[in-house]
């Protein structure tokens, strides 16, 4: 799961500094690497490093970034190390000069990088399925042999990109001399949203992974790229799109909504917030009627993401909301930590109780979803050593027990607490009194309620039904391999050695 962003200005050259602020806004969607790339005069500007963006970027960087228009990246790591050498945004030279970023991940990775080498004669630099997107784009344009180009050609490329490629993918790219463009896979499940601004200098356009970076920047919202669509803008500020590919069904992943979106973003026209405050809703309900005989004393949500739903599960119950638990802002978001031993030492940096609101009380904890067990198993024993008499946790969505392939890094279900585990055993493991989940119904009920014409949702990591069709049992033991916290941790090593040498 990445942050993508595009911004073309007709007229003024600060392109760089737009999208400085719509990465740290979308800084949630990856804390590994940032990077940006500018275009000035026909030639590329580019900036990329591990870390935040604040970190990424200084001023000596920024005045370096020429250009009225440019791309940017947040890095999610799912597959190989933290390496900088897989830092978006990836450029080729030929054709004409690209640079291209991407969020999702491809599920036919092998056979495209045994194509791109034997018949389209490319070389592929990294272990990043974005640099294998960004090479089939330039073949398929390269094969045109036009000198110079325009919409019809990239949106050309970018039907036979669909031809070839399969699994989620939303992406940003940039042309120098000619303009931006962005696309979504068939099944549109990653996010792609595209604003305009209208100013004193010119039309100003924008494509990024959420809303909430347009707005925040005074963009208003046009539309969500559709599943299939590509839209091209070209220097002049000639907005295009087309309709590339009709093979897929609306299928965005539910995991935006139940995680990874902020609240405050709306995506393919359901409100984020909303769909999260329908999810308390629900689980109040089945809380009721599981529940009927228990007392509960106060809610306390796991900070930041539950806080919706536990607010609206609180009033729906009737009982105190309190925030029981501080997270330390400064510390990164530990469902994205690549590996599990960095992660359980997070947890114990990021939160602390308020003792007071947790002593000699029954106290319902809720969280957003319990993907490992990690955090929920660390954040009950905290509450029990603040006091509580009696710990219940609720989780806003389903239990997880199914690898996600899709972009976000949950590969081995053998590291998914509820893998082979009924409520009641995860219950014990991470040392709950009583444990609830989320119907899987109820959350695409939640969701959908947004926008009714999506009537199916990618919930693979919940029910194992994987949207594009081609997932089988040798490819997830194939993708376990690759993206488990072992094999992080292996690679990790590997390029420390490399550097050593």
């Amino acid at each position: 799961m990445c942050g993508i962003v595009g911004i073309l200005f007709t007229t003024n050259k600060d392109t760089a500094l737009y999208i400085y602020d719509a990465l740290t806004i979308l800084q949630h969607r990856g804390q590994d690497a940032a990077g940006i790339v500018t275009s000035h005069k026909g030639r590329f500007y580019m900036r990329k490093s591990n870390g935040l963006v604040r970190n990424a970027f200084r001023s000596k960087h920024m005045l370096r970034l020429l250009g009225d228009m440019g791309i940017g990246h947040v890095r999610y790591p799912t597959a190989g190390s933290s390496s900088g050498a897989e830092a978006q945004p990836f450029y080729v030279n030929s054709p004409y000069g690209i640079a291209f970023a991407h969020n999702g991940n491809l599920t036919n990775t092998k056979e495209l990088a045994q194509a791109l080498f034997k018949q389209d004669l490319r070389h592929i630099n990294t272990n990043s399925d974005s640099e294998i997107l960004l090479n089939v784009f330039a073949s398929e344009l390269a094969k045109l042999g036009k000198q110079r180009i325009n919409e019809n050609d990239i949106f050309t490329a970018i039907t036979q990109l669909h031809k070839r490629v399969r699994g989620a993918y939303a992406a940003v790219g940039m042309i120098p001399g000619y303009g931006i463009f962005g696309f979504r896979d068939p099944n549109g499940i990653r996010p792609l949203i595209l604003g305009k601004r209208i100013t004193d200098d010119g039309m100003k356009y924008m494509l990024a992974s959420e809303s909430v970076a347009l707005t925040a920047l005074g963009y208003e919202i046009s539309r969500d790229i559709a599943p299939g669509e590509a839209v091209v803008i070209d220097r002049d500020g000639n907005a295009f799109t087309r309709q590339c590919s009709n093979i897929g069904k609306y299928s965005p992943c539910i995991f935006e909504f139940v995680y990874f979106a902020r609240p405050d973003s709306v995506i393919d026209n359901i409100s984020v917030y909303k769909s999260r405050l329908r999810m308390g809703e629900k689980l109040a309900k089945k809380i009721r009627e599981q529940w009927a005989n228990e007392q509960i004393d106060v809610v306390i949500p796991i900070p930041d993401t539950s806080r919706v739903s536990a607010l609206q599960l609180a009033q729906k119950l009737g009982v105190k909301y309190s925030e029981g638990l501080i997270k330390n802002r400064y510390i990164a978001r530990t469902f994205i930590m690549p590996g599990q031993k960095q992660r359980k030492k997070s947890v114990r940096q990021k939160l602390s109780a308020i003792e007071l609101e947790f002593k000699d009380k029954n106290v319902l904890l809720v969280d957003d979803s319990i993907v490992r067990g990690t955090t929920s198993k660390q954040i009950v024993q905290m509450a029990r050593g603040a006091g509580a008499k009696k710990v219940f946790f609720a989780s806003a969505a389903p239990a997880v027990r199914y690898p996600n392939v899709y972009g976000i890094d949950m590969a081995s279900s053998k590291e998914f607490v509820a893998h082979n585990k009924n409520t009641a055993e995860v219950c014990q493991y991470i040392g709950a009194d009583r444990l609830i989940y989320q119907d899987l119904k109820d959350l695409i009920w939640c969701v959908q309620q947004g926008n009714p014409n999506i009537k199916e949702f990618d919930c693979s990591c919940f029910n194992g039904k994987y949207v594009t069709g081609d997932v089988n049992k040798h490819y997830l033991q194939d993708i376990e391999d690759l993206r488990s916290d072992g094999a992080k941790q292996k690679n990790d090593n590997n390029m420390i050695l490399e550097l050593v040498m």
